[in-house]
């Protein structure tokens, strides 16, 4: 098997786990039973080891075509084959129906729509991210995969055979209406005493219980503007992406996909950033799914009333979907990595830098949920009165800041105004609410960041916010503050700020062609070799920094609209974005990255509303 490109995958899943399905068939990325569990199949990171569950035409000059049933995460791909035409079904079961022992299952059926064409199938797990070996005993109807740890079974309607490389294997042909149906599980499901294979009905009452399910999440939706399909799909990602059991949300379900084709910068991103916490709160408020805002904002609650760490700190940055707040990073050498890209990393040592503007992003998240949700507890506001005080006594630290570089700490500009955000939303909450605070002391707190921003994050000589102070280089997480209402949209050092982001790299600015680099790494290095593609959340963000100063400058509302509907045409043939954007219009990163999707959510919204 050879590397699909990044972008040319989908996703399925049951808001515990997700598969990515390429173009060609293959699953070759799942994790299980939860996101951050070792991976199952992971070709995706070494096309030789690293397993996969392929199911596709033996016509190998086939061409293909992937799509979602319409407003679901089931994804069907195409093969065109010389002698017919044959669709493969994906889906994990949700709902109700996952309630009686369908969790954690994928379910593909393969089916001849014309004339008659043979279809390969391989299911080849590696356990442990292909550290673990396995025994496989095949049974009447499908196959048993042991592990140390794990058991899993696949279930086919088909005979299969061998045992090559720790797999089982089957070629058949379809005639036209004929279907095959494979379900693989956690468990022994497949196991010689068990009765018989997938049942073609009950695979069909599954299909449409999870198509009613997508449908009926959707139909909440509340965003019915220009861009609706795009919302749409965004929103059905996010939800994905999802943890339902504890509402938390992961930035990423991959890890190891690099930045960078062929270089070190690939990290871990099946775990919950603090920071995403007032986008998602954000995102999922403004169209609609207030269900998921609360379970997220549960999730945020069970964090802060947590005890402080042993640094004093009371929040980490990086927590499991579970809340476990140490996530020690690890090598796997054994691994080739994606096209080659190592190391390939699991965990994230991120989870011990300091980085202020989490609180910020916290205290954003809760004022939001208060305004348009569920009204903060006084048992709350007093674990938010501690960290808000912590805040007051930390902002004028250094910290490692929103990139996560590891170069060290400098005192990041965006840290500062977040810290500004952090007291300025306290603050706010506590006169809505008339909870008890020590108000003087914080509007002298909050008074001192902004005053010390502007004498030291503003350089007179680049007519520009900076990066850090008295620094010389730019960053895109200034186009931030007019969306945190640090300072107005149209303030005239905002708009100086924008036109510098705006000017291409090589005259010294972020953008090119409408695609935003997070920093100057040739002027602030981060401690890594290499440079990273465009960042398509910083993308969305000039979108709505635009969109914003555009309600009183008609021609920057239409530079908003032409950008925002080029970023679109930067997704996959699915309408999924990656984290970045490589020179050549390819994904870079691990994929499907939440925080776009938020931000394109966001961005969308705004534009909307702007337009009229």
């Amino acid at each position: 098997m050879a590397y699909l490109p990044i972008h040319d995958h989908g996703i399925i899943g049951n808001m515990r786990t997700v598969a990515l399905v390429g173009q060609n068939g293959t699953i070759d990325w799942f994790c299980h039973p939860r996101f951050d569990s070792p991976s199952v199949f992971g070709s995706l990171l070494d096309d030789q080891k690293g397993g996969e569950f392929s199911i596709c035409a033996e016509d190998q000059a086939a061409p293909s075509k992937q799509f979602y049933w319409p407003d679901t995460n089931i994804l069907i791909t195409r093969f065109f084959c010389a002698g017919g035409v044959v669709e493969l079904e994906d889906f994990m079961p949700v709902g109700d129906q996952s309630d009686h022992g369908w969790h954690h299952q994928i379910v593909r059926r393969v089916r001849a729509v014309r004339g008659n064409v043979w279809v390969r199938v391989e299911c080849r797990p590696a356990f442990d991210y292909a550290r673990a070996s396995h025994e496989v005993t095949r049974t009447g109807h499908g196959a048993v995969f042991r592990s140390r740890d794990l058991t899993m079974s696949l279930s086919a309607s088909v005979p299969l055979t061998g045992a090559e490389r720790g797999g089982v294997q089957a070629r058949f042909q379809l005639h036209q209406g004929d279907q095959a149906v494979f379900v693989f599980r956690g468990g022994d499901e497949g196991c010689p005493e068990c009765p018989r294979g997938p049942d073609t009905d009950e695979s069909e009452a599954l299909f449409r219980g999870t198509v009613a399910y997508w449908r009926r999440w959707l139909s909440r939706c509340s965003y019915r503007g220009r861009w609706r399909e795009t919302v749409h799909r965004s929103a059905l990602t996010l939800k994905l992406l999802t943890y339902e059991p504890t509402g938390a949300i992961v930035a990423a379900p991959t890890c190891g996909l690099p930045e960078e084709p062929g270089g070190v910068r690939n990290w871990d991103y099946r775990y919950t950033w603090m920071r995403d916490a007032a986008f998602t709160i954000y995102g999922f408020l403004r169209v609609g799914f207030t269900q998921e805002a609360d379970a997220f904002m549960g999730w945020l609650d069970r964090r802060y009333h947590e005890p402080p760490a042993p640094d004093g700190a009371p929040l980490r940055l990086i927590y499991t979907v579970e809340g476990v707040r140490c996530i020690d990073e690890h090598e796997l050498p054994h691994l080739d990595g994606y096209c080659g890209a190592r190391p390939v990393r699991i965990g994230n040592a991120a989870h011990h830098q300091v980085q202020l503007d989490i609180y910020g992003e916290l205290l954003d998240a809760v004022y939001l949920s208060n305004k348009y949700s569920k009204p903060v507890s006084y048992d709350a506001w007093m674990h938010l009165r501690r960290i808000v005080d912590y805040v007051g006594e930390s902002w004028h630290l250094p910290d490692h800041g929103i990139w996560e570089p590891r170069s060290g700490m400098r005192h990041n500009v965006n840290s500062k105004v977040m810290c500004w955000v952090a007291l300025d939303r306290a603050l706010r909450l506590a006169d809505k609410r008339s909870f008890p605070a020590p108000r003087e002391q914080w509007y002298r707190t909050r008074d001192a960041i902004y005053e010390t921003i502007f004498k030291r994050g503003w350089s007179d000589e680049l007519q520009t916010f900076v990066a850090a102070f008295d620094e010389r280089s730019l960053d895109a997480s200034a186009l931030l503050m007019p969306l945190v209402f640090f300072l107005g949209p149209d303030d005239p050092r905002m708009l100086k700020t924008l036109a510098a982001i705006r000017r291409s790299p090589d005259k010294g600015g972020l953008v090119s062609d409408g695609l935003v680099y997070r920093y100057q790494p040739e002027i602030l290095p981060d401690g890594l070799p290499g440079r990273e593609g465009s960042f398509n959340m910083c993308s969305f963000w000039l979108v709505e920094a635009l969109t914003r100063a555009g309600r009183g400058d008609p021609a920057l509302l239409e530079e908003a609209r032409l950008l925002f509907e080029r970023m679109i045409g930067y997704g996959n043939h699915l309408g999924l974005f990656s984290e970045e954007t490589g020179e050549h219009g390819e994904a870079l990163g691990n994929f499907p990255q939440a925080f776009t999707h938020l931000s394109l959510i966001s961005s969308a919204f705004n534009l909307e509303r702007a337009l009229g």
